[in-house]
Parts: structure tokens; C-alpha cells; sequence
């Protein structure tokens, strides 16, 4: 098995055909994950879409080393595969960064994987609402809005725009640089570190990509 960086383009079939949310992030860096020249997995990391996030982690001064781990597909998620590819990827992300990634409990996610690559597990996100519409929940209030304004977005879709809250998620932050930037890092988090979360989770199958998510989330 190797970790090599590859062109965001690449993941977009996985991303868009096999992983559950359908849709492309914001991606500065993508890996492959690739057994005898064939690709298996990808990851992607890009800038979080939270300002707030990105200075909540640890102040204002290491916002803009925030990366989000935003997406994770495996092809058949065989044992060690996730974390390797986790593990691997980091490795070759600039330093320092502070990385964040979240597992969807509403999707019946954990975090085992994060749990397995050492990140720091720092609770659960806030309550929030956010807006959507009928029949379009799987695309992104920004690709709906599309530069409209909240009154004209509600205009155009009438009984069909409503509000739903926000599946909270296990939020999980990891210091990746020198020993002394860990140092510095960990000093500045904002975050309570609290024990990390067990339970049940679900198994995700689609369209011949089988993600476990006991071992994957």
C-alpha cells in the first residue's frame, strides 16, 4: 500500500457517486490510496467553510492553518486501509497543521478512525439550524442559493423552503508539525478533551464500495 498525492479531480466519482453526502468540498490537497498501481481509496482536506471554526480551535493567530478533513471513500476498507490512508496523508501535509474532521451521528458515524490515527476527540458541534428545500436536501445551501438572497431564495421555492436543525457531529482535532509546534498547538486549544465516544455503527454500501463504519467512522 502507498499514499501518493493526487489532482482533486480524481476523487470526484468517488465523491460524488459513493460517498454519502454526494458533493464536492472546497479541496486543497487529495491522496490516493493505492494497492498494486490500482487506486483504492481517497482523501481529501480543504479550508473549513466556518470562519468561526477556524478561529475557534485555538485563536485567531493559528486560523489560517486550519485544514478540515472533509471526505474519505474507500473502496473495500480492508483492515489497516482508513488509517493507513489517514495516517499516510497527513504525513505529507504542510507543516504545521491543525486538522479537524467530523463523524456524522445522524449517519450513525463514530470516529473509530480518527480514534485509531490519535486525533483529539473535543465533543460534539453545536445545535444549529439551517435552512433547505423539499426534494433538494442533498445539495448544499450555497449551490441552491447561488448568490440570491435569503428573501428571493424563499420566494422562488414558496412552501417547499423550510427549516430543519442540523445533525450534530463527533468533532476530532489533530496537531500535525515539530514537536514544539504540538507543543504550542495543544497549548492553545480551546476545546475541552474529553474521552472518546463508543458505540454501534452502521454498515454504508454503495455501488460495489463497501465502507465499514465501526472501523472507517
Amino acid at each position: 500500500m502507498i499514499v501518493i498525492p493526487i489532482k482533486s479531480e480524481q476523487t470526484y466519482p468517488w465523491l460524488l457517486e459513493k460517498h454519502y453526502a454526494k458533493r464536492i468540498p472546497q479541496i486543497m490537497f487529495a491522496f490516493g490510496l493505492y494497492i498494486d498501481d490500482e487506486l483504492k481509496g481517497v482523501v481529501t482536506f480543504g479550508i473549513p467553510a466556518s470562519p468561526s471554526l477556524c478561529m475557534g480551535i485555538c485563536g485567531k493567530e493559528h486560523s489560517a492553518i486550519v485544514l478540515e478533513l472533509n471526505r474519505l471513500c474507500l473502496m473495500d476498507n480492508n483492515k489497516n486501509e482508513s488509517s493507513f490512508l489517514v495516517s499516510n496523508a497527513i504525513k505529507q501535509l504542510p507543516k504545521p497543521t491543525i486538522v479537524v474532521s467530523y463523524a456524522d451521528h445522524a449517519q450513525g458515524h463514530v470516529g473509530y478512525i480518527y480514534q485509531a490515527t490519535n486525533f483529539l476527540y473535543t465533543g460534539l458541534s453545536a445545535h444549529r439550524v439551517d435552512w433547505t428545500v423539499k426534494g433538494l436536501e442533498h445539495k448544499h445551501s450555497k449551490t441552491l442559493s447561488d448568490g440570491m438572497t435569503l428573501e428571493s431564495i424563499k420566494a422562488k421555492y414558496g412552501d417547499d423552503f423550510y427549516y430543519a436543525e442540523r445533525s450534530r457531529k463527533h468533532r476530532y482535532i489533530l496537531f500535525h508539525g515539530s514537536k514544539t509546534d504540538k507543543k504550542v498547538l495543544n497549548s492553545k486549544l480551546k476545546y475541552e478533551i474529553l474521552p472518546y465516544p463508543k458505540g454501534e455503527t452502521k454498515q454504508y454500501d454503495s455501488g460495489g464500495f463497501v465502507i465499514t463504519q465501526d472501523s472507517l467512522f
